[in-house]
């Protein structure tokens, strides 16, 4: 079992607690609204969610969760987080369930066997980043029987990112899958730079801009954590993209305008 490391932090450390926190970030006035019918469409090939604590992001990231329950739920949900760490490998699996207070959350073996003929798989990589387990209880309130693929990227480089997504996309064959990038924007920046540079950021991200995604980040030195992560979501068989929603820190916390944290949720549509 990989065991939570920001419970109690990020979010509640308990069950009832944790739902009613999940609930309140559909409902804040920067939420979305709570999940309404399932179309059971599918047209979702990937998202990108933000992994802060609830209350600052949480509000954001319901956005990509409401959009994901009413699309319809996927067999696998490979979820790719940035490594905060300093791990050793490029990008690492967790063959082990991630268990938050909602339970475990089971790990798809099938696709986890795959990987691991390219990727390690080591859930000691995972046991301090909180980049993949942010995104897990929102995953099980929409779907409790969700099945994961759980991923750390610690090269973030476009060729890193071409790898990972070609070995999944070959791993998940003949499986529904769900690519989920874990993702936080500017980091402690003021509210109007974070604005500008996520603008400039998430516009390159809809309009499938790969390599001008990596010229905004690597050029202007903005501080996004995530980036490898999103490029592996823009490398996947979409037809169109769409920001749901942009906030930061300020908006949700209502502290600190001069050093905020940008946050997107955004979606790729087959």
């Amino acid at each position: 079992m990989r065991y939570p490391v920001v419970a109690g932090r990020f979010y509640p450390n308990d069950e009832k607690a944790l739902t009613k926190e999940i609930e309140s970030c559909f409902t804040h006035n920067i939420g979305p609204g709570m999940p309404g019918e399932c179309r059971n469409e599918r047209r979702l090939e990937a998202v990108i969610a933000p992994h802060a604590g609830y209350k600052a992001s949480g509000m954001n990231a319901a956005h990509v969760y409401k959009e994901i329950a009413e699309d319809g739920l996927p067999d696998v949900y490979v979820v790719i987080g940035p490594d905060h760490y300093g791990i050793q490998y490029d990008a690492v699996l967790c063959g082990e369930p991630y268990v938050t207070p909602l339970g475990a959350c089971k790990v798809h073996d099938e696709t986890i066997k795959r990987l691991r003929k390219t990727i390690p798989d080591d859930v000691n990589a995972h046991k301090l980043d909180h980049s993949v387990e942010a995104q897990i209880p929102f995953i099980q309130y929409i779907d409790p029987d969700a099945h994961i693929v759980p991923i750390i990227m610690g090269d973030q480089s476009q060729e890193c990112a071409e790898f990972l997504s070609n070995a999944v996309s070959e791993a998940c064959s003949g499986y529904d899958h769900i690519v989920i990038a874990s993702s936080d924007l500017s980091h402690y920046v003021p509210k109007d730079t974070a604005f500008s540079e996520g603008k400039e950021v998430m516009e390159k991200v809809c309009g499938r801009d790969v390599p001008g995604m990596y010229d905004s980040v690597y050029g202007q030195r903005i501080t996004i954590c995530g980036y490898g992560p999103m490029a592996v979501a823009m490398m996947t068989r979409y037809s169109g993209a769409k920001l749901l929603k942009y906030s930061d820190s300020y908006d949700s916390l209502g502290v600190e305008r001069n050093s905020v944290v940008g946050y997107a949720s955004a979606a790729f549509y087959r």
